[in-house]
């Protein structure tokens, strides 16, 4: 196998930097530039050479023979003055010995999932980390990087290999004495209680997605309602446009905001109203169909504009509020657009008023919408896909108690199978690229 190298520090110039390779070539190229081994694991100061023995810098030296390094393998890392200079002149020297090359996006991390150090949830969790933007998001990456879905998917799929193997127990050996009759009984309670917790754990309303992408909140309302206003008021900036000419905002613009630890991402979008353009009815599309997927709505009404017309029939899944906007210009309007909806609140972003409150109940919600920080939850979509087929394969196990014991036994394995899938320890080939496609450079 090849030895990779890799800058796994920031951008340069930087106080330090940090090299890292990886493969069976480490000892050597250590000892060629450095004259001897550091202890393993321990820092070295060492003066870092050329194969004609000149001085390229002097810095930290790290030895991690395999298999206890990162990657499984033999690995070192090279602690030296972050300039471009020095890096450069230490890749030509590296990209010189022989069986030596630079790393791809994400290979660190893909030799330590091939050789069993980390298994696919771990390296998710580790690309999330690497790009955490919250505390939220970090508490939740972090879990799952040290294992949390791991124990979790492995101990069920343990599990149903006990229910399967006490099943086969049961109709391959009934007829010896040493095997009770009730193996199969006891074997199919606890398939069923395995079912309810699975059903459980995914009833968890997409927490671990609104942690990791972010709550969803939605601006919709009729032209000149105030959402661009809005959007510049809780970005504490100039995102979007703001004119007193109706249909200014044609497509979503979006501002991603941390509030209270939590990834928020507010969509701004075109007003709502009976008659427009061929563009501006595209973005009135767009705006309800992102409006349907969102987690939260604020509808906005002002006093100085007539009611959008909601072209979505009233038919909304999410959870939505009634913004009363422009209050400095006089009364409120009176039309509520939605009766369902959970809060009404009145708001200024020309005099500030009532925006600290929103603030505020924008941070609860996220709060309660996240679950207040679970961690060992789904956070990927293919998590949840794999979740479902394996539920579905409980089901037909369980509640088919007229099949043969063969086939409930097959449902289960494909029930164990799915777990597997989600772990990486059956059939992820097609994702690997995919998913260590998300890594950077040296890492």
């Amino acid at each position: 196998m090849e030895t990779i190298y890799a800058l796994s520090s920031g951008n340069l110039p930087s106080g330090v930097a940090v090299i890292r390779l990886s493969g069976p070539a480490c000892r050597f190229v250590l000892e060629t530039m450095t004259g001897s081994l550091p202890p393993p694991r321990n820092l070295a100061l060492r003066s870092i050479r050329d194969r004609n023995g000149i001085a390229i810098d002097r810095g930290l030296v790290a030895w991690f023979p395999g298999p206890a390094s990162f990657t499984g393998e033999d690995m070192a890392e090279l602690q030296v003055h972050g300039s471009r200079a020095v890096i450069a002149a230490l890749h030509r020297e590296l990209g010189g010995f022989e069986g030596l090359r630079p790393a791809e996006s994400g290979e660190f991390t893909r030799r330590a999932f091939l050789s069993g150090r980390l298994d696919l949830t771990e390296v998710e969790g580790l690309a999330d980390l690497l790009v955490a933007e919250t505390e939220g998001q970090r508490r939740q990456a972090m879990s799952q990087a040290e294992g949390a879905l791991r124990r979790r998917y492995g101990a069920w799929r343990a599990r149903l290999v006990r229910i399967r193997a006490l099943i086969e127990a049961d109709f391959d050996f009934a007829d010896e004495e040493d095997v009770p009759g009730s193996v199969a009984e006891e074997a199919w309670y606890e398939a069923d209680e395995l079912r309810r917790e699975l059903r459980a754990h995914m009833a968890d309303g997409d927490r671990g997605e609104r942690v990791r992408n972010g709550l969803q909140v939605v601006l919709l309302g009729a032209p000149n309602a105030g959402k661009s206003s809005l959007l510049n008021a809780l970005a504490r900036r100039d995102v979007a446009i703001v004119t007193e000419e109706a249909g200014t905002t044609r497509d979503l613009i979006e501002v991603h905001l941390d509030l209270g630890g939590w990834a928020v991402t507010v969509v701004d979008t075109a007003g709502l109203r009976g008659s427009a353009g061929r563009v501006e009815a595209e973005g009135m599309r767009r705006a309800l169909a992102r409006g349907r997927d969102a987690d939260l709505v604020l509808w906005l009404e002002a006093p100085d504009v007539e009611g959008g017309d909601v072209i979505a029939g009233g038919l909304w899944d999410p959870e939505v509020w009634i913004v009363k906007t422009k209050v400095d210009l006089g009364p409120e309007v009176s039309e509520r657009r939605f009766e369902s909806a959970t809060k009404v609140m009145a708001i200024s972003t020309t005099t500030g008023d009532g925006l600290e409150a929103l603030t505020r109940e924008l941070t609860e919600a996220a709060e309660r919408m996240c679950g207040g920080g679970a961690v060992g939850v789904p956070s990927r979509d293919r998590h949840r896909s794999h979740l479902d087929t394996a539920l579905k394969e409980l089901d037909r196990a369980v509640d088919e108690p007229g099949k043969a014991a063969e086939m409930r036994s097959e449902d289960l394995r494909r029930a164990g199978d799915a777990l597997g899938r989600i772990t990486g320890e059956i059939g992820v080939e097609e994702l690997l690229d995919v998913i260590f496609g998300e890594f950077c450079i040296g890492k």
